[in-house]
């Protein structure tokens, strides 16, 4: 994989209703492995039904640091967050880090 390709911040709806949040250099690839039971332990189990969305980020750090900040908002606002532009979080306290 290049270097400079950027990370994604990804979630996943899965098959008993909950989100998966994860990130990964590769979308596609990452998306398939879920698919396949490769992914992670959590959706071995619960197999994901659809990609909801991602936000790309320039670097693994900055990736990690917003897939924690997305893991600690409350479901409803999960969705606003990764729909927001700009790279601009739709949550004030995610940007007070």
């Amino acid at each position: 994989m290049d270097a400079s390709a950027p990370w994604h911040v990804y979630l996943l709806l899965c098959c008993n209703g909950s989100y998966y949040a994860g990130i990964t250099n590769d979308l596609a690839a990452r998306y398939a492995a879920h698919l396949a039971g490769r992914g992670a332990r959590y959706t071995r189990a619960f197999p994901p039904v659809e990609l909801l969305g991602s936000r790309s980020f320039p670097d693994r750090a900055s990736a990690s640091r917003a897939e924690w900040a997305l893991k600690q908002l409350p479901r409803d606002r999960k969705l606003a967050w990764l729909a927001a532009e700009n790279g601009q979080p739709a949550d004030p306290a995610l940007s007070r880090r």
